[in-house]
């Protein structure tokens, strides 16, 4: 499961239905985030797909010339990166990564002139992706150690749909001359989207024989009318933005070739691609998001190791302690990998 879904939501309900694997291993418990119960059950298991010990990552702002208020970005900019780097959170992650050092990139981020989309769903979003690889936005990225992290503006609802917007294609091809397509399928109603709990997602998509790794996810906020978009939880909404994305390069760190491992279906070989798991198919942020009750159990404000502030995150599941964790001042000894049946 790529996903980013709240507590008791229909995309959190759609997202485990699909989830499922064999085989579990069962750890000596420690410590554990107050308020949850020790879940051994759902420890992460490793099935020899790729991790990324070295993380390089950068944001693209859709519509972020017109949409996005610019102490909202320098804010998650800021942020994100700090939370990735500190010391006290990777030494949480370290037990994924034996006899690894653990490094994070931080890239300038770049505004996406585009005007902000009603919708956008997993077709629009590898479609971006790509356009960007064509137009050489992506060059001089290590493609294969790097996350491009797609922000949506404020208002942006956020789906699983497979398709493409309209709306997103006639932008597309009225930047390049042409005229929108007739017979683009329209967003499927039942995918999953940022109204009914989704916060965003990460995957990959393959461009002219490159594999680009992605995240995206919304502006986590109460609208006006009094519908959630995302998972709003903290008192500002850029807040919500850095866990979200915080939760999405954690998991894609840890299970990065995911979206093949979705796409071969119902294939056994198609276990190969993937990194951490839990038997239930989820990656290391989805059981705390999806168990937390109320959320602020694991969404919360850490202070930084070199104490310089605080950073909004999401605590991942850790092994070692058979739930979720926050952050540690020593690393953890290297979890057990585990060996599936399939």
């Amino acid at each position: 499961m790529n996903v980013a879904a709240s507590h008791g939501t229909a995309a959190a309900h759609g997202a485990r239905t699909r989830g499922g694997l064999p085989g579990v291993p069962v750890l000596t418990p420690e410590v554990l985030a107050p308020g949850l119960p020790r879940t051994a059950a759902h420890n992460l298991i490793f099935h020899g797909g790729k991790t990324l010990a070295s993380l390089t990552f950068t944001n693209f702002y859709i519509a972020g010339d017109t949409a996005w208020a610019a102490a909202d970005m320098q804010n998650i900019d800021n942020a994100l990166s700090a939370a990735m780097s500190d010391r006290r959170l990777n030494n949480v992650m370290a037990q994924y990564f034996p006899n690894q050092v653990l490094a994070n990139h931080f890239k300038p981020s770049r505004k996406v002139p585009v005007p902000a989309p009603a919708a956008f769903t997993q077709g629009d979003t590898e479609a971006m992706i790509a356009d960007l690889f064509n137009q050489g936005k992506l060059t001089g990225f290590d493609l294969g150690a790097t996350v491009f992290n797609l922000m949506l503006p404020p208002g942006t609802v956020l789906n699983t749909d497979l398709n493409r917007t309209m709306s997103v294609i006639a932008h597309a091809q009225a930047a390049h001359g042409a005229h929108p397509a007739a017979g683009v399928n329209p967003v499927h109603a039942d995918a999953e989207d940022s109204t009914n709990g989704l916060g965003g997602y990460h995957g990959s998509v393959h461009v002219g024989g490159k594999t680009l790794y992605y995240a995206v996810g919304v502006f986590s906020q109460v609208l006006p009318d009094g519908t959630r978009n995302g998972i709003p939880v903290f008192d500002q909404p850029w807040k919500n933005v850095v866990a979200t994305f915080y939760h999405e390069l954690q998991e894609a760190r840890t299970d990065a070739d995911v979206e093949d491992a979705i796409k071969a279906g119902n294939d056994p070989n198609g276990a190969r691609f993937l990194g951490w798991t839990s038997a239930q198919g989820e990656e290391i942020g989805d059981f705390p998001v999806f168990e937390a009750n109320p959320l602020t159990l694991v969404f919360k404000e850490v202070p930084l190791a070199d104490g310089s502030g605080t950073v909004p995150i999401q605590f991942m599941y850790s092994n070692a302690v058979n739930g979720p964790e926050g952050p540690i001042d020593t690393p953890h000894a290297s979890a057990v990998h585990g060996h599936p049946h399939h």
